[in-house]
């Protein structure tokens, strides 16, 4: 019980918060490096899965050579990284000792969910809406666009919730080659012996990881053209008592709007 009381004391001292190293100065060095990380994945994987999808070829081939990254230990491919010349452990920029390695390290990381929802997503959207769309008349891109990509938004914003609680955890690991982050101050706890802090810096992060986890629910819901669409609309008492429409129907006519 005294761990968790010298544990809650370290959290409520404000001088661990605002000095030179402390919580809030890894906090934005964690942040950086997981939001940075996560962009670059998010800018390569995501239009490859979605475009695979459209096609509706070559996406077992995508998912299973992202996936080779789940059978590598990020801080193994982290420590590998390090070593070399290039990116080795050098400082780069706001991202500090190692930052290119942890952000190559993080980014890889950050495939497999993303391009496994991203092409799902898009390969999920019905055959009888991809087919309305054709009945319409619209290309290749305008079917894109206005029908596939605003339904399959939800899991795509899954896979990118996903990714990013994943990636900010994991981003401690970078207190290993003396890289940024709130992992420093873990690290640091314990290898001093003042387990009260590196408690103290397991609980910022999982704090952290929960309110990410919140804003990315929230997001992923806004994202939804379905229940939006049903939000913004106000029935009278005969459209009530009438039969309830398709849910085909119901998103092909949101999605064409």
């Amino acid at each position: 019980m005294n761990l968790f009381a010298e544990t809650w004391r370290y959290l409520l001292d404000g001088s661990n918060w605002t000095e030179n190293g402390g919580f809030l100065s890894r906090l934005v060095e964690q942040l950086l490096v997981s939001f940075t990380a996560l962009g670059l994945a998010m800018a390569i994987g995501l239009p490859i899965a979605l475009w695979l999808g459209h096609l509706g070829r070559g996406g077992f081939l995508a998912i299973n050579i992202s996936n080779v990254g789940r059978a590598v230990p990020t801080f193994a491919l982290l420590a590998l990284l390090v070593t070399l010349d290039w990116p080795g452990s050098g400082y780069f920029g706001p991202y500090g000792r190692a930052g290119l390695a942890t952000l190559i390290a993080l980014g890889l990381f950050a495939l497999p969910p993303l391009i496994t929802n991203a092409y799902v997503a898009v390969r999920e959207v019905p055959l009888e809406i991809r087919q309305a769309a054709d009945g319409m008349g619209m290309s290749g891109a305008q079917k894109f666009w206005r029908v596939e990509l605003p339904l399959s938004m939800p899991l795509v914003m899954s896979g990118v919730r996903l990714a990013l609680v994943q990636v900010w955890a994991t981003s401690t690991i970078a207190a290993l080659v003396a890289g940024p982050g709130v992992g420093r101050i873990i690290t640091e706890g314990f290898a001093t012996n003042t387990y009260s802090q590196g408690m103290a810096g397991a609980v910022v992060v999982a704090a952290v990881a929960l309110v990410l986890e919140l804003l990315a629910a929230v997001a992923q819901r806004l994202v939804d053209p379905v229940p939006r669409a049903r939000a913004g609309s106000s029935p009278n008492r005969e459209e009530q008592l009438s039969e309830p429409r398709p849910k085909v129907a119901e998103a092909a006519d949101t999605v064409g709007r």
